[in-house]
Parts: C-alpha cells; structure tokens; sequence
C-alpha cells in the first residue's frame, strides 16, 4: 500500500504541474483562452501562424487532460473505500474519467481539425475561406465550448466534490474544504458557456473557470502530498 500510495502521490503532483505547462505556454504563443472568443478568421489566421509547435502544444495539453482517466480511478478507488463508501468512489472514479475524456475530445479537434481549416481560411479562395469560418465557428461552439469547457469543467467539479467528501470523511478537513471550494468554482465558471449561447456577456464566469483550474492545480498538489504523507 505505501508503494502504490507513494508512486500515486508523485503521479497527481506530476499531473498537477504538467497540465499547467502547455497552458502557460499557449497563454503566451496563442493568447489562450482569450483568443477563443475572437473572431473566427483571426484564431485560424493565428492558428496557422503559430506552425508545428503550436500544434504540438495542444496535443500535448490533450494528452494531459487524458491522463486524468487512469488517474482518477487511483486517486478514488481503494478497498477501503470500496468498503465503506463505495458510492462515492466510484462516482469519483466515473467522473474524473469522464471528465478527462471529454476535456481531451475538446481539445484535440485544434490537432485534427483546426489545421486544414486554417489553411483554408488563409488560402487565397474566398469560398473556401468563408465555409471553414463557418465550420470553425460550429466545432468550436460543440466540441470546445459544449463539450471540452462545459461538460469537461462540470465533470471535473463532480470529481474534485466527490473525492473532497472521501477526504472529509477520512478527516482530512483542510484539504477536502478546498476541493468542495474548487468544486464549487469550476461550477460556476461553466455559466460562461450559456452566457455566450444565449448572445451574453459571460467574462464574469470566466474568471470562476481561470480561478478554478488554479484552486485544482494546488488541491491536486495537497493531494498527492497526503498520499506521500501516507506512505
């Protein structure tokens, strides 16, 4: 048990850090997240500027969001809990994994998709260029804003409540209220996504998701340091 508790521990902190390195670094090469609510000629326009690199970026953010599934069910699943709280764990497990699922399916289409797009939109027909702002326009709508940042985000707040009330009730109180606080965050930072459905201003809910994904940065960090604790 130490064993699996120490190399879990290093694994969530590891997450934890990793997830916020292709972050930092579309912040600056892509504007990211900033960019995604401008219009749609110009994300393709510096989409295609950004190259190969860009483009390795966002996978490797895919891949990091993906690392989530195996992850989850780790950090939710013991026998202990499978004993006495098997609800809850299993719901943790569920959530985290569909969560990362869902935020990869979100973020991958800036791999497969978004390239021929950009060339299209940069190309020199201008039929061509306005039917791939069309098309960005309806993919980014369903499979980031919908998929990857709505459901993705609310996954993600389901999984980080569900596995702060095991932590509560193993008596880790400090480390549990900060994940219900994440939780909480996340959740409200969906409202951004119908906001901007129904023609709103939604940069109110916006910093709930910035803020969220902090708070999980550093209760992911608290997380993984209990396991070593524990080992």
């Amino acid at each position: 048990m130490s064993a699996r508790s120490r190399w879990l521990g290093l694994a969530t902190i590891a997450l934890a850090v990793s997830f916020n390195v292709p972050y930092a670094v579309l912040a600056s090469i892509f504007d990211y997240p900033a960019i995604l609510r401008e219009p749609a000629g110009e994300v393709l326009s510096r989409f295609a500027a950004g190259g190969t690199g860009l483009l390795l970026t966002w996978y490797a953010f895919a891949l990091t969001a993906l690392a989530l599934v195996p992850l989850a069910a780790g950090l939710a699943i013991t026998p202990v809990r499978l004993a006495d709280r098997p609800a809850l764990a299993i719901g943790a497990a569920l959530a985290g994994a569909l969560a990362g699922l869902t935020q990869a399916i979100g973020l991958v289409r800036w791999v497969f998709v978004m390239p021929d797009l950009s060339r299209a939109a940069t190309g020199a027909d201008p039929a061509a260029a306005e039917a791939a702002i069309g098309t960005f326009t309806l993919i980014n709508a369903y499979g980031g804003i919908a998929v990857g940042e709505h459901l993705g985000q609310l996954l993600t707040a389901l999984f980080a409540g569900l596995l702060a009330l095991l932590q509560q009730g193993e008596g880790h109180h400090a480390t549990a209220a900060f994940g219900l606080a994440t939780a909480a965050l996340l959740t409200f930072g969906t409202g951004e996504g119908l906001m901007l459905a129904a023609g709103q201003d939604g940069s109110l809910f916006a910093v709930g998701t910035i803020t969220g994904f902090l708070a999980l940065t550093v209760w992911l960090i608290a997380t993984g340091t209990l396991l070593l604790r524990r080992a």
